[in-house]
């Protein structure tokens, strides 16, 4: 079977644009939950979010859209499509793949996903519609909206002519875009994708939706910077980010080939499902068992050859220690070797996003040797004893396979088990 390599790495989160100052921002304990001031919260209960900061708010590692996209693009796509095109941009340059023959145009591909999509734009075309009448809309709502629009729109730009798909998996979806990529190449469908996922969910209708199902932190809105505190107990429910994140698959030998810098290679992938609820995870923690579980039998690795774990740890009061029983299965007995972290806790969840950039951040653990903290853990539920979560302060250590976990509403499940290039 072909192997795959991770060739570029692309991102835009509420941490900053770009992996450099993601990377140290993450590992020196920021936080990028901020109020909420664009837009009316006052009569939503969750007030806070990780949001995609201007350069004028943050000039370090803001974002300038008009660096990026021209003002006339920006109108006819909707956040989530300018975010992914963006951290596409990136990716596709730290990658330096420039295919210039119809052969190679051909074996390059694109699986970008979203949970949610245009959600923004359909709710503003919507009061537009109401207020005005239809022909107000513009033509480019729908494709504005879609969300495969947006490895449409990356497939366009760069004339790239293999598979061109992708993934709507909720909160799992940038790990099965990764995965899904990983299997195409795999199985000599292309020989390089641009794989990840893109969110934009933080608007009026998307915070007010998510609050409605009693899913986001309310007790923070004083004191955003620790809302999100998976496995401790005063922990509330997620936080709600926005942004990007894209990797460039290669197989191996084509990689190698051209001369290209490797970061790390996907070694195994996992999928699930729970069938159990909307939007509970199984008590059990099964669904997200197997799907790791799964990963692991798929690298033709041991559960104990797991250095460290990007846990789905998305703070809520459930689905913590649900995950991290299921981790405990895995591990069994040796839950002391392997460090687990959630970088939720710094970003908040990018929903449709979040695999795909917990998945560039964990190959950073490996190409760097350093754990990501957990922030905020500081009074831990009393059934972590015995698990290495990193609280608060990065760790130092040996890291050469990484888990890293996406679950998502409905029941899907997605583990990716990525590990050094060897």
């Amino acid at each position: 079977m072909r192997r795959v390599v991770v060739t570029g790495l692309g991102m835009l989160t509420p941490l900053g644009n770009g992996v450099d100052i993601n990377w140290q921002r993450l590992i020196s304990g920021k936080t990028a939950i901020r109020k909420i001031t664009d837009f009316d919260v006052s009569d939503i209960s969750c007030k806070i979010a990780g949001q995609i900061l201007s350069k004028v708010e943050d000039p370090e590692g803001g974002l300038d859209i008009d660096e990026w996209l021209e003002p006339r693009e920006q109108k006819r796509i909707d956040r989530f499509i300018a975010y992914g095109i963006i951290a596409s941009i990136q990716a596709i340059e730290d990658s330096g793949w420039k295919p210039q023959t119809d052969k190679d145009k051909n074996s390059t591909g694109v699986i970008l996903g979203s949970g949610i999509g245009g959600l923004e734009t359909i709710a503003k075309t919507t009061e537009l519609l109401n207020s005005k009448g239809p022909r107000k809309i513009s033509p480019f709502f729908i494709p504005s909206s879609l969300i495969n629009l947006l490895s449409g729109q990356v497939s366009i730009k760069y004339g790239f002519k293999g598979p061109n798909h992708s993934v709507v998996t909720a909160c799992s979806t940038g790990a099965h875009a990764i995965g899904d990529a990983s299997r195409i190449i795999r199985y000599g469908d292309a020989d390089v994708m641009v794989a990840g996922g893109a969110e934009a969910a933080c608007c009026r209708i998307g915070m007010a939706g998510f609050a409605a199902a009693r899913a986001l932190s309310n007790n923070f809105n004083d004191n955003p910077a620790i809302s999100s505190r998976p496995w401790d107990k005063d922990r509330d429910g997620f936080v709600m980010g926005e942004g990007s994140g894209v990797l460039v698959l290669e197989e191996r030998e084509h990689a190698i080939a051209r001369g290209a810098k490797i970061y790390a290679e996907i070694k195994g992938y996992g999928m699930s499902g729970d069938a159990y609820h909307i939007t509970a995870p199984a008590e059990t923690g099964d669904g997200g068992f197997r799907a790791m579980e799964a990963a692991v039998k798929d690298a033709k690795l041991n559960a104990y050859d797991i250095d460290y774990i990007n846990a789905h740890g998305t703070s809520t009061p459930l689905g913590d220690m649900i995950e991290l029983r299921a981790i405990g299965k895995l591990l069994k007995d040796k839950i002391e070797k392997t460090s687990i972290s959630s970088t939720k806790s710094a970003t908040g969840h990018l929903l449709g996003a979040a695999g795909a950039i917990e998945a560039i951040y964990s190959i950073l653990s490996i190409v760097n040797q350093v754990v990501p903290p957990t922030n905020n853990l500081v009074n831990p539920d009393s059934e972590t004893l015995g698990f290495d979560l990193v609280p608060i302060h990065a760790k130092k250590r040996t890291v050469k396979n990484v888990l890293s976990n996406s679950f998502g509403f409905g029941g899907t499940n997605a583990s990716l088990l990525i590990g050094n290039a060897d």
